[in-house]
């Protein structure tokens, strides 16, 4: 029996056939990513896109956790490979979506693809509520990303998961972090002891 190929197009040679299954294989392969990467999808704003991370963000992770300013901020993870990375990213953010649904989410910019930073909401065992977490590239600050990140992310917060608290936590002399919590609409409630230090507590009501 003469292959099916052959009997649809008789008159094709076997090279050219080849060649296009070679090409059909490789635009399954291009939609498959397009389709995964766009289901990711958070939300947008005018200049950004918040998605899920994935494990091809590995090494944009090695290169935002040993940022001094990360370090400084919110301590060392000990992220010094594309390995640790991966390891990072399915033990925090790819677990707690599967968990909660919600975790921290990689920013990028919606024009180019271009990562910033991460912005998104964590779930810590010891805390009632849901609590903001955000940092950036330093040559990213300045420009409004981390407000127009946090924004979006809080908006999700309240219409998809009807959360009608967060928290956010930062260090008592990060005063940068501070400023932009109240620029959000967060108040300030308090003090909170965590991994050793006083830090201090905010609070935002939808």
């Amino acid at each position: 029996m003469p292959p099916l190929v052959y009997i649809i197009l008789p008159h094709v040679s076997y090279r050219v056939i080849i060649e296009l299954l070679q090409f059909l294989v490789t635009v399954q392969a291009v939609v498959i990513k397009f389709i995964k990467r766009y289901i990711m999808i958070i939300c947008e704003t005018n200049r950004l896109r918040i998605r899920h991370f994935s494990n091809e963000d590995s090494e944009f992770i090695v290169q935002l956790l040993n940022e001094p300013s990360f370090i400084a901020g919110i301590g060392d993870k000990k992220v010094r490979t594309s390995e640790d990375a991966i390891k990072y990213l399915n033990d925090g953010p790819i677990a707690t979506y599967k968990q909660f649904g919600f975790g921290l989410y990689l920013v990028e910019l919606k024009e180019t693809g271009e990562p910033l930073g991460m912005c998104g909401l964590l779930k810590r065992e010891n805390l009632e509520d849901a609590d903001l977490g955000y940092s950036f590239l330093k040559q990213h600050w300045s420009m409004g990303y981390a407000k127009e990140a946090a924004q979006a992310v809080l908006v999700n917060a309240n219409q998809d998961f009807t959360l009608s608290r967060v928290i956010a936590i930062t260090k008592v002399d990060n005063l940068r972090s501070s400023g932009l919590l109240e620029k959000l609409g967060f108040s300030f409630e308090g003090m909170i002891e965590m991994y050793g230090d006083n830090n201090k507590l905010f609070g935002i009501n939808f």
